[in-house]
């Protein structure tokens, strides 16, 4: 009975999570093509576009497969090509690679994803509003390899921001490192982390966009030169991400050797002065055993060498303490191992 409450609750847990994520259909029309977005969708709604537009069986289940490797396929009416973007609406460091599935034909561009690629969903908002008439008439009045390349040119531009966020938090730990009161160590992993997930994804864009750039002028018209160079810009901005990727891994790396290096040298430091503190304190503790035994001792407890009274074994300990402790100090200094 228990095993069946248990599944029962999962199933209901299932149903609520499910009805949680929305799923968003939408189909705009443009002047040469129609562009289909599919938000969070169900098997159902990509086998029907399957259906419509005669697509690959394998090209659906990569669909819905939730991480899949970069690809593109070709075929002779349309191509078919998946890539990764970080999810740019959110923080740093936090989150998992989205997935955008895409297929493009002549007349038809459609876009498979989670929503949370928050420069597409920008897009097909204007897309289907007339807040901006002459923006919306730059991304459908032409054809689906250029309404393909505003989607790749927006969602890089974004992948630009996301590198001036890490070069501002290479300033922030650049601070950090040099003041000994802020650990900083956490820090630098998160962010050498979050620079390595970015060129896993940056890398392999640029040669998919390459690809993409020559298989889209089958659908372009008669535009094909001017297309290239809209598609080189994009791949410009890749490499601008990839060169300031790789200039912040290796500031990466010296930051994380020098706060090594600072965190080694005060650890030596506090190293030192406690060994110099206990060195320091060996005579007191060895002559202070002695007088702590049961024997006798000069000065010590039932002694007739009491010159100074009541105090003699006291002022003796101390006495014969200090010295050596102040000749080692003495020697200490004159070696360099106790500074100002």
């Amino acid at each position: 009975m228990r095993k069946g409450f248990i599944r029962n609750r999962l199933r209901s847990t299932r149903k609520t999570v499910e009805t949680t994520i929305e799923s968003k259909i939408e189909t705009i029309q443009g002047e040469k093509f129609v562009w289909t977005d599919l938000q969070n969708p169900d098997r159902n709604d990509v086998e029907k576009l399957a259906e419509k537009y005669d697509f690959n069986e394998l090209n659906i289940e990569d669909c819905m497969t939730k991480f899949e490797l970069p690809k593109l396929d070709s075929y002779d009416d349309h191509f078919f090509v998946i890539l990764h973007f970080p999810p740019l609406a959110q923080k740093i460091a936090i989150s998992k690679n989205s997935q955008l599935s895409i297929f493009v034909g002549k007349d038809f561009l459609v876009t498979v994803h989670q929503g949370d690629l928050k420069p597409l969903v920008e897009l097909v908002d204007i897309c289907k509003s007339n807040s901006d008439q002459q923006r919306k008439n730059t991304l459908l009045g032409r054809s689906s390899g250029m309404l393909l390349h505003e989607i790749l040119d927006v969602l890089v531009d974004d992948l630009l921001h996301t590198s001036r966020k890490i070069i501002a938090n290479l300033d922030e730990i650049e601070d950090r490192v040099f003041d000994e009161t802020k650990p900083v160590a956490r820090s630098i992993a998160l962010l050498r982390r979050e620079i390595n997930r970015l060129r896993r994804i940056v890398n392999p864009l640029k040669k998919f966009v390459l690809e993409i750039a020559k298989n889209v002028k089958r659908f372009s018209g008669s535009d094909d030169d001017e297309i290239t160079l809209y598609y080189d810009d994009v791949i410009d901005h890749i490499d601008k991400v990839i060169e300031t990727l790789e200039e912040s891994r290796e500031t990466m790396e010296i930051y994380k050797d020098t706060d090594f290096v600072l965190s080694t040298e005060k650890t030596n430091k506090v190293l030192a002065v406690l060994t110099i503190i206990f060195t320091l304190a060996i005579p007191s503790t060895v002559i202070g055993t002695f007088y702590g035994m049961n024997v006798d001792l000069p000065g010590g407890i039932g002694s007739d060498i009491l010159i100074l009274g009541p105090f003699t074994t006291f002022i003796i300990v101390i006495i014969a303490s200090a010295i050596p402790a102040i000749m080692m100090f003495a020697y200490f200094k004159k070696l360099g191992w106790i500074s100002s």
